[in-house]
């Protein structure tokens, strides 16, 4: 099922960025050519340039799977902002 992603966080083991989706679920994207081509996953612009519009394949959701645990603080920049002050 398709599903919008509503932010990101990063994973506790090899910080790769993980979206959240509006389902409850969480999906690693990772930018990891030539198996994997994503380069908005890289910058803050391209992260934000996807919420809301694009929508990824939600296998948990097809599999009625319980929604993920989430950070309560998500780590890494989420806006420009951030990303300026977290430098």
């Amino acid at each position: 099922m398709k599903q919008p992603i509503s932010g990101y966080h990063k994973d506790g083991g090899e910080s790769h960025w993980v979206a959240q989706l509006a389902c409850g679920h969480n999906q690693h994207v990772r930018h990891d050519p030539p198996w994997v081509n994503r380069p908005w996953v890289v910058t803050v612009e391209g992260r934000q340039s996807m919420l809301g519009g694009v929508k990824l394949d939600c296998r948990k959701c097809d599999d009625d799977a319980p929604a993920d645990v989430r950070p309560e603080s998500p780590e890494g920049p989420q806006s420009p902002d951030q990303a300026r002050v977290s430098r």
